[in-house]
């Protein structure tokens, strides 16, 4: 690893653009991140190739939070369909076409991928199609071609974890399957508790399915905030998920009717499905990183420095596969900044405080800055100041779900640490609220703001006494 300094005498002294290479930069992987990184460094005048051996688009685009969130808002006009009747709705003979809104999901990604192909062409960097392999730290083998560049980023995200349990990764899904099933299950197991897991027993429960989440600890999304975390298990099962924690899957098998799930504890499930959302890893397998001397952590991720460069100084990584912080923003952030500071002159490094991020969980979850636990051990004391209500929408649906709304103030500062909200719309909502974290917002600052009225965004601001 290098410093800033060398980074950017680097980049001017031997010069950013060259003809002693094929190109000046080859990206490998057409996803967020590494598109954003090729068009801009295109832009600045540099010669860019970009590899792709699946679509581009990547992992969010065509099999991701795209897709995903688009079954999200499918899904959730099942619970406006029910809420409806208390508003004076008489809606007879509902019912709902699964592979319409998967034939639906598919126009849209293709026409996705259509933006993609064209944002490369127009900012004039090539689209080569086939798998890349590093051949060494300036060569990238693609079929029986070899093309070189004087500098190479690796963008090529991360893939589905599986678990070593027998028959899971045999007879199991991932989101990458769960997204383009002919058929909606009527009967599915989902094993694990992050917001993958959330967000697809969601899905599954609004269309109808019967879905079993099963998962190792107490409570669902290991790392977010406990009271969080509380909350949306009792909302998940308040909207008919069957929530089995504690438990580990034992053994999947495939029958004739579906699948066996054995439990560690010897109990027996017989759905449909059984998907597994237990995590992502970087996606390394088969890049030819030791052709490059490249090295890696112990999850599989390439190491970088603040710049995203690499162990060897020709090649950088930005994305999922460096697991820093992995969402797509995140990643579109690293492929800017790298093509600004290596093409642009303008060097700078992405700031990872103060991330907001969402769960398309139903409810949604969002969240910017500290978790409490987080916030107690950095800061030691902290005042909390937390909302629970029914939303005014639920008192004539009848619907008994609550939104819940938390802040975390530093007792000595008065600074918000973090925000946190479960509810409709939270990811809307958390998008300002980041703002102002991120501009070091203080309680007073929220007090003095006039609330909207009536919103559920205004107990933000009208939140006056700290918990006890």
């Amino acid at each position: 690893m290098v410093d800033k300094d060398a980074v950017i005498v680097a980049a001017q002294s031997e010069g950013q653009f060259t003809k002693a290479y094929d190109y000046d930069l080859i990206v490998i992987g057409a996803g967020s991140g590494g598109v954003r990184a090729g068009r801009i460094a295109a832009g600045y005048g540099a010669r860019v190739a970009v590899i792709e051996g699946d679509r581009p688009g990547g992992t969010c685009v065509i099999r991701g939070c795209v897709p995903k969130k688009l079954l999200v808002y499918g899904a959730s006009f099942a619970g406006e369909a029910e809420d409806a009747a208390g508003f004076g709705w008489q809606i007879e003979g509902l019912s709902h076409s699964w592979s319409d809104l998967i034939a639906a999901k598919d126009k849209e990604t293709a026409r996705l991928e259509g933006v993609y192909r064209t944002l490369l062409k127009n900012a004039g960097a090539d689209l080569i199609e086939g798998w890349g392999h590093l051949k060494g730290p300036h060569e990238v083998e693609v079929g029986d071609t070899i093309y070189t560049a004087k500098r190479i980023l690796i963008a090529v995200g991360g893939q589905p974890s599986t678990p070593d349990v027998p028959g899971l990764a045999e007879y199991a899904i991932t989101s990458n399957e769960a997204l383009d099933l002919h058929k909606r299950p009527d009967h599915i197991v989902i094993y694990g508790s992050g917001y993958i897991a959330l967000e697809f027993a969601g899905i599954f429960r609004a269309f109808g399915s019967k879905v079993d989440l099963i998962y190792r600890a107490d409570l669902p999304l290991r790392g977010f905030d406990m009271d969080v975390r509380e909350h949306i298990a009792e909302a998940l099962r308040d909207r008919g998920i069957n929530l089995i924690s504690g438990r580990t899957i034992a053994e999947v098998k495939k029958t004739a009717e579906g699948h066996v799930v054995t439990l560690d504890d010897g109990s027996v499930l017989s759905p449909d499905e059984v998907m597994a959302a237990t995590g992502r890893a970087p996606n390394i397998n088969g890049l030819g990183l030791e052709a490059a001397a490249i090295e890696t952590n112990a999850r599989g991720a390439i190491k970088v420095d603040e710049w995203s460069q690499t162990s060897a100084t020709s090649v950088f990584a930005v994305g999922d596969v460096t697991d820093r912080i992995n969402l797509t923003p995140v990643a579109i952030a690293e492929g800017h900044a790298f093509a600004d500071t290596i093409y642009g002159d303008m060097p700078r490094a992405v700031n990872y405080d103060a991330v907001p991020s969402a769960v398309f969980s139903q409810p949604n979850i969002a969240s910017v800055g500290l978790s409490q636990e987080q916030a107690e051990e950095v800061y030691g004391r902290v005042q909390i100041f937390e909302s629970r209500f029914r939303a005014m929408k639920n008192t004539l649906s009848g619907r008994p779900e609550k939104t819940y709304m938390k802040l975390i103030v530093d007792a000595d500062t008065q600074k918000i640490l973090g925000v946190h909200m479960v509810g409709p719309d939270a990811a809307e909502i958390m998008q300002g609220m980041a703002i102002a974290v991120k501009m070091g917002a203080k309680k007073s600052d929220f007090d003095a703001v006039i609330g909207i009225h009536p919103s559920a965004a205004e107990e933000f601001v009208t939140m006056r006494a700290p918990r006890a």
